[in-house]
């Protein structure tokens, strides 16, 4: 699925777009599902272990922007982390032996999908060492105006900024800190069914959807198996449970890598959404500052 040299662009930038890594056979599958579960938050009134709702969110108008840990929801989203197509991609970034840590939909409605500040993931799980990857998965056509994931190219290899405000961990960077670098971003665009695959360290972020277009984007993130979280491992059943290729280890590889903990907590806890509530300033635009 990718070259040699898309491997080297990954190294030096922090991030590759892989087209049409998913067929629309399978695309309709997921969306089937999706579908399903944003008609279920119809019976919901806040936020709960399966969804993130928009402040706007109602029974009459179900709102949802995130769908949290959606392959322990549906056999699908669990399925296509082990994907050939995705395995054949990460073993030349990352190696042959992977452990998925995470998943996650977010979701975009038309005119009023909330933004995310700039942010690292590297910020909200440090490990022993940084062969960790977000793999995005578009299932709408993604461009400039639906509210794309932004990066700042080569990002991956500077500092690893404060992500904490009033000395509570927030998820995001204050807007003063990043404005230089935030001019630097450029858009991952493209058509339904491509994947994007960033760097756990590189600066991201996403602005409100203003157009009259949905934009999902299914989120996978997944570390080489020699890489262990520092904040511990609680179940070494269940750590080793979510291998999605090749063989667990209890040897962690540990570099050199810089570190700042997500401590202490966020005062609103459940995604990086709530998280980010506790920043004091915001870098995109909210609905409410548009409308």
């Amino acid at each position: 699925m990718i070259s040699e040299r898309d491997v080297e662009i990954y190294r030096r930038e922090g991030y590759i777009v892989v087209p049409d890594v998913l067929d629309a056979d399978e695309i309709a599958q997921l969306q089937a599902v999706i579908d399903g579960l944003i008609a279920h938050a119809a019976t919901i009134d806040t936020h709960d272990d399966v969804y993130d709702l928009e402040p706007s969110h109602s029974r009459a108008q179900p709102r949802v922007r995130r769908i949290k840990t959606p392959h322990k929801i549906d056999p699908r989203f669990a399925a296509l982390a082990r994907h050939p197509n995705v395995l054949a991609i990460l073993s030349k970034l990352i190696g042959p032996d992977l452990r998925l840590h995470g998943s996650k939909l977010n979701m975009k409605a038309p005119h009023y999908g909330s933004p995310v500040e700039w942010h690292q993931d590297w910020a909200f799980y440090p490990h022993t060492n940084d062969d960790i990857l977000a793999i995005g998965v578009m299932l709408d056509d993604m461009e400039l105006s639906n509210g794309p994931l932004l990066v700042v190219p080569g990002s991956h290899t500077g500092p690893i900024y404060d992500h904490h405000a009033d000395g509570v961990f927030c998820g995001a960077i204050a807007p003063d800190e990043v404005g230089q670098e935030a001019s630097r971003a450029v858009p991952l665009t493209g058509r339904a069914g491509s994947m994007s695959f960033h760097h756990v360290r590189l600066l991201h972020g996403s602005a409100l959807n203003t157009s009259n277009r949905r934009r999902q984007l299914l989120l996978y993130e997944v570390a080489a198996a020699d890489a262990w979280p520092l904040v511990g491992v609680s179940s070494l059943a269940e750590f080793d449970g979510r291998m999605i290729a090749g063989q667990p280890t209890i040897t962690p590889r540990v570099t050199p890598v810089p570190v700042r903990m997500p401590l202490p907590p966020a005062a609103h806890q459940g995604s990086i959404y709530e998280n980010q509530t506790g920043s004091r300033q915001r870098f995109f635009a909210t609905a409410d500052a548009v409308n």
